[in-house]
């Protein structure tokens, strides 16, 4: 009866059994149709992919000198099923002349599965690697002694070349967190860890490739599936050219020995890298072999932090090398012409002659006032922009119009070279000030930053690409350290030319004012060639906490340029100190290539062999 309890039961009873139906019948088209890992499982099960391994594209310089090349070397494999019974760790790490800790270290890490994805005991694993033809061939000589042990060859990096470590940078074993970022990575891999073999790791190490082996009900290998047919041949990495040129790289690093802080040489057309240098430095090799580990702990506790990259990690007032990119700016903003007077008592009058200035005359041109480095007039430069009502209604208006000029000369954010750790300086914006000052404040109150002091910062980077761009009137290519890759066009980034805020006749002073210097101001100790290559340059001494930093950046030759670099050495004094000779010297090596008059190879061995002494090693 329609009425009757137990009919309406039947039709719930029909409605439960026909769910239950569907939801079987779903979840096993989810586990056969869609899913794949049971079906992963079950190839790992019949299957054994083994990687082979290609070559990592080697690196040459713009000269086509080989840097970094590949070595033989060999992995020590274990399967451990066949082994575990017969190990004999003792007799091991004295065949290998290795600890018996490291050794047992090692073959706990191989057998965690957490770190050691997809390890079974009847399949050979990486147990050592990096091993040398002595040590593989006292081993194989007693290989009888370990069953289960077997050699397996890969290729290591050989530097030819001593220096550029920060550059060219060093591979090591994949960490858990390189594995899992990239799945193309398995335990056992070398990747680049800094330098230009980490940015383009991908791109040098190429493709693995694989052979398929058949395995038992038990893991055990029995031999290659399909004959070979369906193994895939490993593709090796592309080779890479760097911008660099190999010879004045290592000269920059002999003028920076005994010394802190770092050179950047661009080529202003392309914004090509000619040297990278950054001191101190260590020899690329150090972090090459087996002992690499050790050898990075020594590289982080040496004195001077070698491991630092200053020329793009390095964070420093600019200094006077900032007034090229404020004269730029005062003349877009029509805060000054290029003829405007301006008054200096010794220092900036306004401030009763604070900030101080060198002894000059008073400065009637803003040419005049870059050749003789005059604070005095850069300060009345910023009083006029941030002050006057006439420019901007208020003081926040006008300071950010400032930061967006600044911004678009390369300064506050990272330039986008392709190395890795590149850090973005610091210019502050006037939210800052708001809140330190609760909205009262005005030039006088931030007047450092008109020369390039109290909260401004820049990396050596930023200072030779503001060197680039004076050089090309107002333009600049995103620098960069490779110049071509094998096979494949270089990223667009770093072919696009890059336009400032500020038109070109504005910068046609600018490079007047940085010809007078060199001529006849601050800057006569760059002039290597008088009369016969015109050079371009602006020193800069950088207030800090202890000695002041010596600093310079400039271009040559005045027309066409073809270099234009920045010098930054810490506690080096005045920018006439060290930041001007080492200028001089890096701009005539490469325009004169290697060869120096006697005057200036006098002035390199000088530089060469004095070093500063540091008291506080920060």
């Amino acid at each position: 009866m329609p009425n009757d309890k137990y009919y309406q039961r039947r039709w719930l009873m029909i409605v439960l059994v026909v769910g239950i139906v569907t939801i079987y019948i779903l979840r096993l088209f989810q586990l056969q149709i869609i899913e794949t890992g049971y079906k992963q499982r079950a190839d790992n099960n019949a299957y054994y992919i083994k990687s082979t391994y290609p070559s990592r594209g080697v690196i040459y310089d713009r000269g086509g000198r080989l840097l970094v090349e590949n070595r033989l070397t060999y992995d020590l494999m274990i399967t451990m099923h066949e082994a575990k019974h017969t190990l004999d760790t003792l007799a091991l790490s004295s065949v290998l002349s290795l600890p018996i800790e490291q050794i047992r270290e090692r073959l706990e890490a191989v057998k965690d599965r957490r770190r050691n994805r997809g390890y079974t005991p009847y399949t050979p694993q990486v147990l050592l690697s990096q091993l040398d033809e002595e040590d593989v061939g006292r081993f194989q000589e007693l290989l009888y002694k370990f069953p289960g042990f077997s050699v397996q060859k890969r290729t290591i990096r050989h530097y030819n070349y001593q220096n550029g470590a920060h550059l060219l940078g060093y591979l090591a074993e994949a960490s858990p967190k390189d594995i899992e970022r990239d799945s193309l990575i398995a335990p056992g891999d070398y990747v680049g860890k800094s330098g230009v073999e980490r940015f383009y790791d991908v791109v040098l190490r190429g493709e693995k490739g694989e052979e398929i082996l058949l395995r038992d009900s038990r893991g055990r290998i029995k031999g290659r599936f399909n004959d070979g047919m369906d193994d895939r041949a490993p593709i090796n990495g592309r080779d890479l050219t760097l911008s660099i040129d190999g010879e004045l790289q290592a000269f920059g690093e002999e003028l920076m020995r005994g010394k802190r802080g770092a050179i950047v040489a661009i080529e202003p057309e392309t914004g090509e890298i000619l040297a990278l240098v950054t001191a101190p430095s260590y020899n690329p090799a150090r972090l090459a072999g087996k002992d690499k580990g050790v050898q990075h702990k020594l590289l982080e506790v040496e004195a001077g932090k070698p491991l630092f990259n200053r020329a793009i990690m390095g964070t420093y007032p600019p200094g006077s090398t900032f007034k090229t990119a404020q004269a730029a700016i005062f003349l877009a903003e029509g805060v000054v012409t290029p003829q405007t007077p301006m008054s200096c008592i010794g220092g900036y009058p306004r401030l009763r002659g604070r900030p101080k200035c060198h002894p000059h005359a008073p400065s009637p041109t803003l040419a005049y006032s870059l050749s003789t480095s005059c604070n005095s007039y850069y300060c009345w430069g910023m009083h006029y922009l941030l002050d006057n009502r006439s420019f901007y209604p208020t003081i926040q208006e006008a300071f950010e119009a400032w930061k967006h000029r600044i911004v678009s000369l390369g300064y506050g954010y990272r330039l986008g070279v392709d190395l890795s750790g590149e850090k973005p300086g610091y210019i502050p914006n006037s939210k800052v000030y708001d809140k330190v000052y609760r909205g009262n404040w005005s030039s006088s109150t931030i007047i450092s930053i008109s020369i390039g002091q109290g909260e401004i910062l820049s990396t050596p980077l930023q200072i030779a690409n503001l060197a680039a761009i004076v050089a090309n009137r107002g333009t600049y290519r995103r620098p960069h350290v490779v110049r071509s890759i094998d096979g494949m066009p270089l990223d667009s980034a770093y072919t696009n030319i890059q336009q400032t805020s500020i038109a070109r006749e504005h910068w046609e002073q600018v490079v007047q004012g940085m010809a007078m210097a060199v001529s006849s101001g601050t800057c006569r100790g760059a002039n290597f060639a008088p009369g016969e290559i015109e050079v371009c340059g602006k020193t800069g001494t950088a207030e800090n906490n202890g000695k002041d930093h010596s600093a310079f950046m400039g271009f040559a030759p005045r027309h066409k340029p073809r270099i234009a670099v920045a010098v930054y050495v810490e506690h080096g004094g005045y920018g006439a100190a060290y930041g001007v000779p080492i200028g001089r010297l890096m701009m005539e090596h490469y325009l004169r290539k290697g060869s120096l008059s006697s005057e200036s190879e006098a002035l390199y061995q000088y530089m060469r062999n004095s070093s500063i002494s540091y008291y506080n090693d920060i």
